[in-house]
């Protein structure tokens, strides 16, 4: 984890490291953030780092707690459920509106989204190896090209956007229940309802998508294993 380098980044490059390891689980929740260890690590004084640390809690990464430090925050299930029930609710309409009005070549770039999906999900039968930042990149660069269609870049990047509780769950999904291939089944699903210029069971498929991790990893969110990445359930 440490990135010790001659090179002074900016407050913002700093951010977006800790911001990516947080997301990405490096970091995992109840990790303490040490101010002189980020020192040492950014080559940087305090004041910089103090900065990045308060960013870093005013969008709910961290806390700050007094004689004790920054702690990274466990994630809030109940949030991440609001933001997959508002994707469901935006992309089933974006999906729609692109099923209706895409053209070829439209088609033809969802179609080749899905192939590098596929490609990169053939190598997850090592997961400890597995690139599962090239997996969710290949699988968010389909649903983008739908957004891409239909004139709705803006709301893609909002829906998108590093989020503390989203965007690590999603992730957690991957590593805890191993989702590639049901994620892959649906994907092809999708395109199907595309080839087919189908948009009977848009919702109901997107919803089945979008609500997989919490379906997937079911019971064990109440774990042992899991209770450490999550607020009291």
């Amino acid at each position: 984890m440490d990135t010790a380098t001659d090179v002074v980044l900016s407050n913002d490059e700093i951010y977006n490291i800790l911001e990516d390891e947080i997301v990405s689980l490096k970091l995992t929740p109840g990790d303490i953030l040490s101010e002189n260890s980020l020192c040492k690590r950014f080559h940087v004084s305090r004041t910089p780092i103090r900065s990045v640390l308060q960013r870093l809690k005013q969008n709910r990464f961290v806390d700050i707690i007094p004689c004790k430090g920054t702690i990274v925050t466990p994630i809030n299930l109940d949030i991440a459920n609001q933001m997959i029930y508002q994707r469901v609710a935006v992309e089933t309409m974006v999906f729609r509106d692109f099923i209706t009005a895409c053209s070829p070549t439209d088609v033809e770039r969802v179609r080749y989204c899905l192939h590098k999906l596929e490609e990169t999900a053939q190598k997850t039968d090592d997961l400890e190896h597995f690139d599962i930042n090239a997996f969710l990149r290949e699988d968010l660069l389909m649903h983008e090209s739908w957004f891409k269609a239909t004139g709705k870049d803006y709301l893609w990047k909002r829906l998108t956007a590093p989020h503390p509780d989203y965007s690590r769950f999603i992730r957690l999904d991957i590593v805890g229940a191993k989702n590639v291939p049901d994620v892959i089944k649906h994907h092809r699903q999708m395109m199907t309802l595309i080839d087919d210029r189908c948009t009977q069971g848009i919702e109901e498929l997107m919803s089945h998508h979008l609500y997989g991790g919490v379906r997937r990893l079911g019971p064990c969110l109440f774990s042992e294993e899991y209770k450490k990445y999550f607020q009291s359930l």
